[in-house]
């Protein structure tokens, strides 16, 4: 795995004009904030030697390379999900080559379904902990030059980050939860039990992504700081059907929101 992820590095050094400094990662439908970007290198992942491709809609797969907010940024416009038939290895193998390419930051962005009562579709929440229920993407061997065998995850999202990010949406006048993500396997949305199971072990939201990327890249030494948009409620008494087109459509109306929270957080690294 560290030989794929060093010559794919290499690889894309050749191609790319900056070292970057952050990186981020686009969930579904959020997209929007590589507009943002100004964009000096884009690299179709199926360009990019062993990387897997996005097979989600909403998720273009695209590897940007430009400035945002004054700082160098490389972003993955669309992730790989472990429902999609992708190892963890593979799932969690561009944060790796992110690492690889220089960043010091990780910013992630997902849709995800709330459970908790007090919130309402359109939401932003900022994670601050999470439930893991995928299988662990550092299962197998070690390799010590990635991290640690037993990394430490008492503090996964960096608090520093969380503060500013909070300030950042306050002085913007934008309402902003926090929480417990809970990050279940997919592709199935929950049932009305589950949901509430999901509750009652201490989650705010439920999605299908993130927390592997931000265990590999808390592995590897690199804060992270995570942002979900709450696109449908798995609360009882408010659980309705929904569809893709629909979740969709929640996350862009919400999502200017949090580009400007994203961009703006950029700026003050």
């Amino acid at each position: 795995m560290l030989e794929q992820i060093k010559s794919t590095a290499e690889h894309i050094k050749r191609q790319v004009s900056i070292t970057p400094e952050v990186g981020i990662i686009l969930g579904t439908g959020l997209g929007g904030l590589v507009k943002e970007i100004e964009i000096l290198n884009s690299i179709p992942y199926e360009s990019i030697p062993n990387m897997p491709l996005s097979t989600v809609e909403g998720h273009s797969g695209k590897m940007i390379f430009g400035m945002l907010g004054g700082k160098k940024v490389v972003a993955m416009q669309g992730r790989f999900h472990f429902y999609e038939g992708y190892s963890m290895q593979q799932v969690v193998f561009p944060v790796r080559l992110m690492k690889y390419l220089g960043i010091k930051t990780l910013l992630v962005s997902n849709a995800s379904g709330g459970v908790n009562p007090g919130f309402e579709k359109g939401d932003l929440m900022i994670i601050t902990d999470h439930i893991n229920m995928l299988p662990n993407p550092l299962i197998g061997k070690n390799e010590s030059e990635l991290g640690e065998r037993f990394p430490d995850m008492s503090e996964t999202y960096d608090k520093s980050l969380i503060a500013k990010a909070k300030e950042i949406a306050k002085k913007n006048n934008i309402k902003v939860q926090e929480g417990v993500y809970v990050a279940l396997t997919g592709p199935s949305l929950e049932t009305p039990a589950e949901y509430k199971f999901m509750r009652i072990i201490g989650g705010d939201t439920v999605g299908m992504s993130t927390v592997p990327e931000v265990i590999a890249a808390h592995h590897m030494g690199i804060p992270c700081f995570a942002i979900s948009i709450i696109t449908d409620l798995g609360v009882e008494g408010k659980i309705v059907k929904v569809t893709l087109e629909e979740i969709l459509r929640t996350a862009e109306k919400a999502e200017p929101k949090m580009t400007l929270i994203m961009k703006e957080l950029v700026k003050s690294l």
